[in-house]
């Protein structure tokens, strides 16, 4: 485990914590005036290896060889001229620190957004160390500076990831529906007011990801994709981007704990590990891996369903059990995807400089308003 601490002063500024996975949609921005939950689990960081924050420059400032250089092939809003290896840390996790009062604005609309830069000091020494992110629609978190910190071991070894058998044992998967609350909300008489059962915002982003790498993985072929909730999340927008009439790439869910995939598998929608990020493959596979989040692919896998109607008959004694709550219900609108994180994916796979998946992003508005994104 490690703990971060000023590099100005050293005095520390967070509780011991255990690297994880930088989450896929860590930079998303969800809906609007959304309150979406802390990024991080207690007890985690992670890094982001590419630079994010500000400075920005437009992407029309952007020569393409340095665009190529830092492993853009398609265009972008904008490109961050911040240093690359930010960390994330959840808010609590932090102590020794205080808010910059005059760095508290930018363009934030209902808490701070980062966007003018560190808004968190060192209580110690007032050097600028992170930026406290808490605005609606953005996941809530501490950025770390990566110039304004440093990171000491606290225990002398390194935690053992999770094998994979462990995974699959805990059986964490991420829901795909849950209920979303508007900013400001409170709950009031044990139930929460101005809030709505949604698509996770998780769940939306995970698959922009997989979804770039699918259009990737077709070869400009229609795709079929495994009926249930994967044909939910991925068969709509495969149907409208790609062409109709040659024979079908073909995926299926592999991983560990399934059966192996056969031969005719074209690509493979497979999970990524959740502390260490290596996507799992097969061995002497030629397969396409897909990645997605553990949790998203455990569901797919072994989804979560609840009775149509309460079980009938006599529990054994010291048994209880609640028939009165309902299932979750449905969201209102079918599954979309998230633009940004699919436009952000894309544009840094170079198979996107093919002309056919150039069009689909140069399209992506169009797709937007069809209602995929």
């Amino acid at each position: 485990m490690f703990v971060f601490v000023c590099a100005g002063c050293g005095a520390e500024l967070t509780a011991p914590l255990s690297q994880i996975a930088l989450p896929v949609h860590a930079h998303q921005k969800y809906g609007n005036g959304t309150q979406l939950p802390v990024l991080m689990e207690s007890g985690t960081f992670a890094v982001d290896p590419e630079p994010w924050g500000p400075p920005w420059r437009w992407w029309e400032e952007i020569h393409p060889d340095e665009a190529a250089a830092r492993g853009l092939h398609a265009p972008v809003r904008a490109v961050s001229d911040g240093a690359p290896g930010a960390t994330v840390i959840a808010p609590g996790d932090a102590h020794g620190t205080v808010l910059i009062p005059e760095n508290r604005g930018g363009g934030h609309c209902c808490g701070l957004d980062g966007s003018a830069g560190p808004n968190v000091a060192c209580a110690a020494c007032a050097l600028p160390v992170a930026s406290r992110i808490d605005d609606c629609s953005l996941w809530q978190a501490m950025w770390l500076a990566p110039s304004a910190v440093r990171r000491l071991r606290v225990d002398g070894t390194d935690a053992v990831p999770r094998s994979w058998a462990e995974l699959m044992a805990e059986g964490e998967g991420t829901p795909p529906v849950e209920p979303l609350a508007a900013w400001g909300s409170r709950l009031r008489a044990g139930h929460w007011s101005n809030h709505w059962w949604s698509w996770s915002p998780q769940w939306e982003a995970a698959a922009s990801r997989a979804l770039a790498h699918l259009l990737v993985a077709s070869e400009g072929r229609p795709v079929a994709v495994p009926d249930g909730l994967a044909a939910e999340v991925f068969r709509r927008p495969l149907e409208a981007m790609l062409p109709a009439g040659p024979p079908a790439r073909r995926a299926v869910l592999a991983g560990p704990g399934r059966p192996a995939p056969d031969a005719e598998a074209d690509i493979l929608l497979v999970p990524v590990h959740p502390q260490t990020g290596e996507v799992w493959a097969p061995a002497d596979s030629t397969a396409y891996p897909v990645p997605l989040p553990f949790g998203v692919w455990l569901w797919l896998v072994l989804p979560e369903t609840d009775p149509p109607v309460p079980t009938s008959g006599v529990l054994p004694d010291g048994v209880l059990r609640d028939d009165f709550d309902p299932p979750a219900p449905r969201p209102h609108h079918l599954f979309r995807a998230d633009p940004e994180t699919f436009r952000r994916t894309l544009a840094r796979l170079p198979d996107v400089r093919s002309p056919w998946l150039r069009a689909i992003l140069d399209n992506l508005t169009q797709h937007i308003q069809a209602g995929y994104f």
